[in-house]
């Protein structure tokens, strides 16, 4: 899969699954830690059909895996193609922040 298409996938659906990268992107958690260090980090709070449904087009995508139960818990964890899918969107966000803040002034 090229760089291209991985982030092209990303940015199919959008936010909910930067977030989920983003909050993978320091270590593996199962769904609520991930709702949890999403809501704390950007305030953002992810609905468990959001979730959810991030996880499996995500794991669909290469860019995360599901690994071994913990009791009635499922951790997940990011893939080197989702590090660099991950760090693709943000770049390209990166650019439309950057443009957006000279144009209101604030730069």
């Amino acid at each position: 899969m090229t760089n291209q298409r991985r982030s092209e996938g990303l940015a199919r659906f959008g936010e909910p699954g930067a977030l989920v990268l983003l909050s993978l992107s320091d270590g593996p958690k199962h769904g609520y830690a991930i709702t949890a260090d999403v809501k704390e980090q950007t305030g953002v709070q992810l609905g468990p059909g959001t979730l959810y449904g991030s996880l499996s087009k995500l794991v669909d995508r290469g860019l995360i895996v599901a690994l071994p139960s913990e009791e009635r818990r499922r951790p997940y964890e990011i893939t080197p193609a989702g590090r660099e899918a991950l760090a693709a969107h943000l770049e390209s966000w990166s650019r439309v922040v950057s443009t957006g803040r000279r144009r209101l002034g604030w730069a």
